[in-house]
């Protein structure tokens, strides 16, 4: 009786797991099924691993870099790099975006000089930023902020825009200064759209880091990506970009966290606005 209770308990749980949260079980099976896959192509057509690897080489280099101490010194690097470029492009965004927000002049003036810039692609000028900042980390923080720091303006801007002018006509019926609109109606309207853009320019300075590391770099992911690169290392290639790939899941995650305890009240609003459907 016990063992047959000890081996419904694990079905049990999976029932309930695929009830509560079944995106994640379809997620997995999804998952399982496409290395499943891969790995059949793989062996049934006998396609050179120089072109395609299969799942089990790209795991076995996976695990020979996880085990490997200096690959820890080269994430560190890279991190480094995403999460001081992105802190630099964020704060310098959102004094522009908030700047042009408060004063529709700079968005008629200011803001098309910001999208011209924006249209220049970041690895035509980035010899040029390695020129000026030398092949330190320096010059991998500048192409990342270049890159992190437009979604943040855009979105804070949209964020500006999207107050209440009811609220804030009321407020200046009240004789508020604009600094007291700004605080209780501008700001707080425009932060889901700050952490939305936020949100994109965490995942895009992984790009803008690598992107910085692909010009000139003695060390980082990038720089080991252009080593298998030039070994023909195919899976070593796709192991590290499996490990980029989970640094950008997992500041990706992190910034939802944090957007949900500071913008809560949107997250109240989604789930009344859910149940009142």
């Amino acid at each position: 009786m016990t063992a047959k209770k000890e081996t419904s308990l694990p079905a049990g749980r999976i029932r309930d797991l695929l009830y509560r949260r079944p995106e994640i079980v379809f997620s997995v099976l999804l998952l399982i099924l496409i290395i499943g896959g891969w790995e059949a192509i793989i062996a049934l057509f006998n396609i050179p691993p120089i072109l395609v690897p299969a799942p089990s080489a790209i795991a076995r280099s996976l695990w020979a870099n996880l085990t490997t101490p200096r690959f820890y010194s080269h994430v560190g690097v890279t991190l480094w790099e995403i999460l001081a470029g992105f802190a630099i492009g964020s704060v310098v965004g959102l004094f522009i975006g908030v700047c042009i927000g408060q004063w529709k002049m700079l968005e008629k003036t200011v803001y098309p000089y910001i999208v011209a810039f924006q249209t220049v692609p970041k690895v035509a000028i980035a010899p040029l930023i390695v020129i000026w900042f030398g092949y330190g980390i320096m010059s991998k923080v500048v192409i990342t902020a270049l890159i992190a720091f437009f979604p943040v303006v855009v979105n804070c801007i949209a964020g500006m825009n999207a107050a209440s002018y009811q609220q804030v006509d009321m407020l200046r019926s009240f004789t508020a200064t604009r600094w007291q609109v700004f605080r209780m109606v501008k700001i707080q309207a425009a932060m889901p759209f700050i952490f939305a853009g936020l949100d994109i320019a965490i995942v895009l300075a992984v790009i803008g880091a690598i992107v910085g590391e692909f010009i000139g770099a003695q060390a980082g992911l990038g720089f080991l990506l252009l080593q298998r690169n030039f070994s023909m290392d195919t899976a070593g290639t796709f192991a590290i970009l499996i490990v980029l790939s989970a640094i950008g899941m997992i500041l990706h995650l992190l910034m939802n966290m944090i957007r949900r305890r500071i913008v809560f009240w949107n997250e109240r609003d989604e789930i009344l606005a859910q149940g009142s459907s």
